[in-house]
């Protein structure tokens, strides 16, 4: 809201003319200068921009010569903070304050606390293009610069956000930059956030950020099977912990317990949660036929269990789950040396009729293969020449291979997924997950873009490459028996 309350003095207003023509004319000239300097190789430029900068925070600080003046009034002081500014300054950043000053030059904002703390900066943004940001400053930031239309600052506390995802704070700030996406559309912010949660659950089910999830959110999550945590029980003990908080409505209840993968949990802990449960108890009967399922689940051989049940939905899926027993993690150092191999063993698959049943793995890392097209080729011609290879016309490749096949594998097929976990503003986070089938045995973009080469690359930690590599079951029926 804003209302007149004043007019321009007549001097400011031929100061504001003589700022607008000095602005123009300082475009211009640049403009100028460019064109000249494109030809002439012993052109140089002086440029003194920081200069320029310093004169037009100091306009601000000391209103000099200010044709208008902006009062900003907030429900948590009773007086206004007044801001001496410049007319020009602000149109050129603000189609807003471009309307609201045309005929008045005296006008009085309304702002909610948050964004009213941070006025000065949003003003000194637009005298001096830069601002500072903290990470409970950048939502308060980006709803100041939506709702005053200053479009690159907006694209920049947005970038912000999507680039400050894993930094440290007391409360967490992920599921509310998710919130505050989904409230102002923002689709790439949602994404970038609702990735990085679902990446990264294991932190963020520890943290004081869990309780402010929404039953959407937590819906979200649940329906994903790209989820990384140590376990299904995991998830199951934070869901417990959020609906005993929550405390929602029972069709929200039912809804969430129903998405827990209970036959991705062992029947000894799914007997304990039976006894143990507070939640469990209260919902048991929204549940009963998903526990009486997994408890069959784990009681017959899988090709067995699947000529009755279809297998081929989502609560026999596992997620990227990082206990022993999925997979194994493999820090690779110097990875940009030479050629790696390593093996490991996981369970066949997560029933307990399997329990005693262990799959190998080879794997085979590579830091520069090169596919067919680009490897040298020896000519039977005069010249006999060879095309050099660059180093860099090399791939990573990562290749993983069963060690063994086995009758065992009837009825199943092992999804790869590879993790790979970077260091951003001090933790250790996972930047990309690859997965493929066991028709495949490498993916096909492994680390296309990362320079491993360079030891300063954001994918080498220490000089060290870090993966985690998980192996998922994944039935299929074979032969289907009429019921």
């Amino acid at each position: 809201m804003a209302r007149l309350t004043g007019t321009r003095p007549v001097a400011a207003r031929r100061w504001g003319c003589a700022a607008s023509a000095f602005l123009l004319l300082l475009l211009t000239v640049q403009a100028a200068q460019k064109a000249d300097l494109s030809g002439d190789a012993t052109a140089a430029t002086i440029n003194h921009s920081l200069t320029l900068l310093q004169r037009l925070q100091e306009l601000l600080q000391n209103g000099n010569g200010s044709d208008s003046v902006l009062r900003v009034r907030s429900a948590a002081s009773d007086e206004a903070k007044v801001f001496h500014t410049h007319q020009l300054l602000l149109s050129l950043q603000s189609e807003v304050f471009e309307s609201l000053l045309h005929n008045q030059s005296v006008i009085t904002l309304h702002e909610p606390p948050e964004t009213a703390a941070l006025f000065e900066k949003f003003i000194r943004y637009l005298y001096c293009g830069g601002v500072s940001i903290l990470l409970h400053q950048a939502i308060p930031m980006h709803q100041l610069a939506s709702k005053y239309r200053v479009w690159g600052l907006q694209r920049g506390v947005a970038d912000y956000m999507k680039s400050h995802l894993a930094s440290e704070s007391s409360q967490g700030h992920v599921v509310a930059w998710y919130h505050y996406a989904v409230r102002i559309g923002d689709a790439a912010l949602q994404e970038s956030c609702l990735q990085f949660l679902a990446w990264n659950l294991s932190a963020v089910l520890g943290s004081a950020e869990w309780g402010s999830v929404s039953v959407e959110l937590l819906l979200l999550l649940l329906e994903r099977s790209d989820l990384v945590l140590h376990s299904e029980l995991e998830l199951y003990t934070a869901v417990e912990g959020w609906l005993s908080r929550r405390q929602p409505e029972g069709p929200v209840a039912k809804r969430v317990l129903r998405a827990i993968r209970y036959p991705m949990i062992a029947p000894s802990q799914l007997f304990r949660l039976q006894a143990q449960s507070p939640v469990l108890a209260r919902h048991y009967g929204a549940v009963q036929d998903l526990l009486f399922q997994a408890f069959q689940f784990h009681a017959a051989s899988p090709l067995h269990f699947a000529k009755y049940f279809d297998v081929n939905c989502s609560m026999f899926l596992p997620r990227n789950y990082l206990a022993p027993s999925w997979g194994s993690q493999w820090v690779i150092n110097n990875p940009a040396r030479d050629d790696r191999s390593t093996s490991f063993q996981t369970q066949l698959g997560p029933s307990s009729h399997d329990a005693g049943k262990r799959v190998t793995w080879n794997v085979l890392f590579s830091p520069r293969w090169l596919p067919v097209s680009l490897r040298p080729v020896y000519s039977d011609s005069v010249s006999g020449a060879v095309q050099p290879v660059r180093i860099e016309d090399g791939r990573p490749r990562l290749v993983i291979t069963p060690a063994m096949s086995s009758p065992d594998f009837a009825g199943v097929s092992f999804q790869k997924t590879v993790l790979v976990g970077v260091r951003q503003q001090g933790r250790v986070v996972v930047k990309h997950a690859y997965s493929f089938h066991q028709s495949s045995d490498e993916a096909a973009d492994f680390l296309a873009h990362a320079d491993l080469q360079k030891r300063t690359s954001e994918y080498l930690i220490d000089n060290s490459l870090h993966l985690h590599i998980i192996i998922k079951p994944v039935y299929h029926s074979l032969i289907k028996v009429k019921k």
